[in-house]
């Protein structure tokens, strides 16, 4: 069983206009959908996490407002330039052909899915092989898949590891068993960079980086 990360890009014509909001303006970042629960007949139902920094949610919700497709909705305003959305909506056609696509018999969806301020929407599927490769495949027109990571799926592995790559996830592991998270600390950056072959430099900033992702799941609420 295997699992595929990527990096969907959209033209802003098919891109849900709450997500072409995030990209237009300054101070978004992102959005995740956290959860959701899907409606056959009728308005689905979504909770996001809207993050960025010093974003203007004034004028972010009056978007929402404006929207048509949205039936309800409600904001919460978090003390970090954060806000969570719940939304009750109905889903535009365009948007139910992108889900479609990774929803596929024999697929599974995890969450969170990150609507990012590049354009891109982030998607992570498990399965089989060839039903992923159906899936990338079968992605709508007017969209392109980027594919960021594929391998065995691990459950703890991408749980825990807070949406690292895999190469961050081999330097966390390789500073775990070095001692370098040991209280003391007991082994080096650049004993790291020994185990992964690279400059003491690059393990470090490695290991920046991961740190960085998952604090922010911290900070998110996110499980890690």
């Amino acid at each position: 069983m295997r699992y595929l990360r990527v990096a969907v890009h959209q033209d802003p014509a098919v891109r849900h206009p709450m997500h072409q909001y995030v990209v237009d303006h300054e101070g978004f970042d992102r959005s995740r959908l956290l959860q959701y629960v899907h409606a056959t007949d009728g308005p689905s139902t979504f909770l996001f996490h809207v993050e960025g920094s010093d974003p203007d949610f004034d004028a972010y919700e009056a978007g929402l407002a404006d929207l048509e497709s949205v039936v309800d909705y409600e904001l919460s305003r978090c003390p970090d330039d954060t806000a969570y959305l719940y939304v009750r909506e109905t889903v535009p056609e365009y948007a139910a052909d992108f889900v479609g696509a990774f929803a596929q018999p024999g697929l599974v969806g995890l969450l969170p899915i990150e609507y990012r301020a590049d354009g891109t929407v982030r998607v992570t599927v498990v399965g089989p092989a060839d039903q992923l490769q159906d899936a990338v495949d079968e992605t709508p027109e007017r969209m392109t898949v980027e594919v960021l990571e594929i391998g065995e799926y691990d459950a703890r592995r991408l749980d825990a590891g807070g949406g690292l790559t895999d190469r961050q996830f081999e330097a966390v592991a390789a500073a775990v068993e070095v001692g370098y998270y040991a209280t003391p600390r007991e082994g080096s950056v650049a004993e790291v960079g020994e185990r992964l072959d690279c400059a003491p430099g690059t393990a470090a900033e490695l290991l920046r980086r991961a740190e960085r992702s998952v604090m922010e799941r911290v900070v998110s609420g996110e499980p890690v």
